[in-house]
């Protein structure tokens, strides 16, 4: 990275900062390391093991790489009820390394109390308008188009998200050799949703400005609350440029929801992860009401969570079309 470049990652990276410190939120850092993770079927983890000095009685202990502070952050939030955010490096493993990807990669994660994913796409876009110059091009800046995941694959599928997750996988599948894929007998309905959303739908966004796409199909598990009309989550993702940019949820805070979703995603985590970790199968109880010094009985409070590819939001803002040219240290350079 060049002189220049580094001096615009810092700039952005400090505007960040400004723009969160100046809002009341609380910069948090917790480890890069944890004893467990979220089970996520969707992405793979790094393994690392801590070695006892010789002598020790203690035995050697597993640890993995975060692909997220997620873990982390909520805990504090359960333990502050605060606004917080944080930047720092996480890990994912099993994914290719090139133009947007990078097995190390920076990431901004802010939680926002008594928010929902509304709230945080304008607080999102006061980011940007905070982060960009007047020189910059229009196609960077707000206000984002904001479309339903139904309408996205109505209008560039040609057949409704929603109706066919109530069919089930036979229907997608109908709908993937109409589009021209050929999709293995053996996907899930997730999978094939997946396909044809990677296929067809997401190369067609528009890219005159950033894109929201809103209420992702409840079928697909995550841990976003539910939409009220039962059929989507109240979760987005940001596109710019055609590329994704943040994942946003109204973030779960029903135990009940919480640990049946670990227990789901955790089954088949065990079952067909490349590299299996362990997992925190008492999470769910820091969405348990707490009671305060004075006696008060309180609830997880409700909050939106955003995490955001710093790479990629400097690689766009610098007008590059890949991440090398804005890290310090390119992965591929050092291998």
């Amino acid at each position: 990275m060049d002189l220049e470049l580094l001096k615009e990652r810092h700039r952005i990276i400090k505007g960040v900062r400004d723009f969160f410190d100046n809002r009341g939120y609380l910069e948090v850092d917790t480890p890069l390391l944890a004893p467990h993770l979220i089970p996520e079927t969707c992405l793979e983890v790094f393994e690392t093991t801590y070695v006892p000095p010789v002598g020790s009685r203690r035995a050697p202990q597993k640890y993995w790489l975060i692909p997220s502070p997620e873990l982390w952050m909520k805990r504090l939030i359960a333990q502050h009820r605060r606004s917080i955010y944080q930047i720092c490096h996480c890990f994912r493993n099993g994914e290719s390394t090139g133009r947007i990807h990078s097995p190390e990669f920076t990431m901004l994660e802010f939680y926002t109390i008594d928010a929902d994913y509304r709230d945080s796409i304008r607080i999102t876009e006061e980011l940007f308008h905070a982060l960009l110059r007047p020189e910059d091009p229009s196609d960077l800046r707000p206000p984002f188009l904001q479309i339903s995941m139904d309408e996205a694959f109505r209008r560039w599928a040609g057949f409704s998200l929603y109706q066919a997750g109530k069919e089930g996988p036979e229907r997608f599948r109908h709908e993937a050799a109409r589009l021209g894929l050929e999709p293995p007998p053996e996907l899930s309905l997730a999978d094939l949703y997946n396909l044809i959303f990677v296929h067809v739908v997401e190369p067609s966004l528009p890219r005159e400005r950033p894109v929201v796409l809103m209420d992702y199909p409840a079928f697909v598990p995550c841990l976003a609350k539910d939409h009220p009309d039962g059929q989507a989550k109240e979760r987005w993702e940001l596109y710019v440029r055609g590329i994704e940019l943040a994942n946003t949820y109204t973030e779960e805070t029903n135990p009940d929801q919480v640990r049946a979703y670990f227990e789901k995603e955790g089954a088949q985590k065990e079952a067909c992860a490349l590299v299996p970790h362990r997992i925190d199968r008492d999470y769910w109880k820091i969405f348990l009401p707490r009671q305060t010094r004075d006696g008060a009985i309180q609830p997880y409070p409700s909050c939106s969570g955003v995490a955001l590819g710093l790479d990629r939001l400097i690689m766009l803002f610098c007008g590059r079309s890949t991440i090398d040219g804005v890290l310090p240290f390119p992965m591929e350079a050092s291998l």
